[in-house]
């Protein structure tokens, strides 16, 4: 059994209330480094993937759909994605990282190159996208959209880019994503700035996208800046309110089929 701390959803209003279902549950596990992250995650999917219930079984609209984990890589690390020429976007040989503090590991999901560290808010969704009748792009965009929500609740007017995915502010982007799915219930997940020191993104060329820069809600906010708890709330308020419209849909499907 999880003892990490859960997150209590705290949603502004009686309508609101009523209209989100708690589908999945949400935890915090602090500073965590990628083994130990990456290890709940698996072990997590195995999990969800078993508590799936057969074919023939009856929709339910009160059927769980997984998990979301909050959490900090600390120490930092880069991840490289197994995608081809993925590698040559670390700009610095493994023995550099690790002089610099930060690791390098391979990882399953999509994506490219990114880094996770100190003052970055990653969330690992473990979820059962078959549950909340979802597919792979309805999946990101929903992710899109409940990041750019959650900037919008600071004053910061996040944007989507047709030709990569993720968050972007003026052209620099404030919010990494990539996913793994595996019997159709995902891993892996978002990665958002909050304070991040930046000058961490020079180890690589994040995304592998070349020209591209990155930003943070402290760049762009300065001494307005909220919390990483502040941040946590907002953002679990807006992945339940989505996913709860999500799973209302898919059980409005299951009954009627």
């Amino acid at each position: 059994m999880d003892s990490s701390p859960k997150i209590r959803s705290e949603l502004p209003s009686e309508k609101d209330r009523a209209e989100c279902v708690d589908l999945v549950d949400f935890i915090d596990l602090g500073a965590i480094s990628y083994a130990k992250a990456y290890l709940i995650q698996k072990e997590t999917h195995e999990r969800v993937v078993a508590a799936r219930p057969a074919m023939s079984a009856p929709f339910s609209a009160q059927l769980r759909a997984g998990v979301i984990y909050f959490l900090e890589h600390d120490p930092a690390v880069v991840t490289v994605s197994r995608r081809i020429d993925a590698r040559k976007n670390v700009l610095f040989s493994p023995e550099q990282l690790a002089q610099r503090g930060v690791e390098c590991v391979e990882t399953d999901r999509g994506g490219d190159v990114t880094w996770h560290g100190p003052g970055q808010l990653v969330v690992y969704l473990i979820l059962d996208l078959n549950r909340l009748g979802l597919r792979v792009n309805g999946y990101l965009r929903m992710l899109e959209g409940v990041v750019i929500e959650t900037l919008g609740d600071f004053g910061v007017v996040g944007e989507r880019d047709p030709d990569a995915t993720g968050v972007w502010v003026n052209g620099r982007k404030i919010c990494a994503m990539g996913v793994r799915l595996s019997r159709w219930v995902s891993m892996h997940g978002i990665a958002l700035n909050v304070n991040p020191d930046l000058r961490q993104f020079d180890l690589i060329v994040p995304c592998g996208l070349v020209g591209r820069g990155v930003t943070s809600l402290e760049s762009e906010l300065a001494a307005k800046t909220p919390t990483l708890a502040v941040v946590k709330k907002a953002l679990t308020f807006r992945l339940n309110s989505a996913l709860s419209a999500a799973g209302r849909a898919a059980a409005v499907a299951g009954e009627s089929s």
